[in-house]
């Protein structure tokens, strides 16, 4: 693998866009990445300012993304990775167009649609400081390069939840995995438990059925899935149910080996071995780069108007990050375009007060 030298994004060579500069080959991820680094290298002035930064690479910043290379905006990506937490999901059904499409081959087409159809500049890196500034915004990345836009649009999602216990961190990815797998034979004919009383939870029980040994499904509260769903699982004869109960403790050398749950509000616990946990108990919005500039929601979600405007003028969002209704990833893409139309006409109603 290679690593495009203008966004950071990883690249198979023999897939890879190349150029040769003073004797060296470089690798690109789009013919885009590959001009801009050639007129960068003749200049010598890399850009730092555009009318629109877009913070966030899952469903709704990639088709905000698209969005704004349609519109002809002047706009810049900034992505810690493509894909979000749609990346994770093994099962999508009825995004329109497919009656079903995995996670990952969603995203793929996400991905070239942006880099090959409808390129716009884009780094791989994590918005980590932005400020408000006179007559914009500054965002500051994790290699402390500093970038200006007129607008911004935050789309940086959600993050799965942790169970806060401990040991928790000791062993991901060693038998504590959060939502799906992509390679199941890590719990090939093993005892697994999933954790969680929702939709994703239930997924994941479906997913394991036939893969894994026995499955325990262990629930804070009572089942909150879809009846539809819960009914297919409640005919799994190697599903184990327990309501009411929460993880209490792990156990394992070098990897997971059993955990203990507790009984709430009682003093029963049971000791369950298993290979895998999986965590599916919902997730928390990463509002927090701009908390400090816009108003959220007693969930920590940025609080959006019906054309994903927030509170701050200047500032948009969209997704799940939002506390717009339905966390689902064709919502997120609908939003996404929305935004990106929103943010337009702003910068357009700025060029008539002032030229940008």
């Amino acid at each position: 693998m290679a690593k495009d030298p203008v966004c950071g994004m990883s690249v198979r060579e023999e897939d890879a866009i190349t150029a040769e500069c003073e004797g060296i080959i470089y690798h690109f991820c789009s013919e885009g990445c590959k001009t801009k680094f050639l007129q960068e290298r003749t200049c010598k002035t890399p850009r730092t300012a555009y009318h629109l930064i877009i913070v966030g690479g899952g469903p709704a910043g990639l088709t905000a993304a698209v969005y704004a290379a349609t519109l002809r905006m002047d706009a810049y990506l900034i992505a810690r990775d493509l894909g979000g937490q749609a990346v994770d999901s093994t099962k999508i059904e009825n995004y329109m167009g497919f009656d079903f499409i995995k996670g990952p081959e969603l995203i793929e087409k996400f991905q070239y649609q942006l880099i090959h159809s409808h390129y716009i500049d884009h780094l791989m890196s994590e918005a980590e400081k932005i400020e408000a500034v006179n007559d914009g915004f500054n965002v500051t990345t994790s290699e402390l390069n500093k970038y200006f836009a007129r607008a911004l649009l935050i789309a940086t999602g959600m993050t799965r939840r942790r169970l806060n216990v401990e040991r928790e961190e000791e062993f991901q990815r060693k038998g504590i995995f959060y939502g799906n797998i992509q390679d199941f034979s890590f719990v090939q004919a093993e005892d697994v438990a999933v954790v969680g009383g929702g939709n994703s939870a239930l997924q994941i029980v479906e997913n394991l059925h036939g893969i894994a040994k026995k499955i325990y499904l262990i629930s804070s509260s009572e089942f909150t899935a879809d009846p539809l769903i819960l009914e297919r699982a409640g005919r799994f004869e190697n599903l184990h149910k327990y309501e009411n109960y929460k993880v209490a403790g792990f156990a394992g050398e070098n990897t997971l080996s059993g955990i203990t749950i507790r009984k709430m509000a009682g003093e029963e616990t049971i000791n369950i071995k298993v290979k895998g946990v999986f965590v599916a108990i919902g997730l928390q919005p990463n509002s927090s780069p701009v908390a400090h500039l816009v108003k959220l929601n007693e969930r920590g979600e940025i609080i959006i108007n019906s054309d994903c405007s927030t509170s701050h003028p200047g500032i948009f969002a969209a997704g799940d990050v939002t506390n717009a209704f339905g966390k689902r990833i064709i919502i997120a893409s609908g939003e996404g375009a929305k935004a990106a139309m929103a943010a337009r006409q702003y910068i357009l109603n700025l060029g008539k007060e002032r030229k940008i």
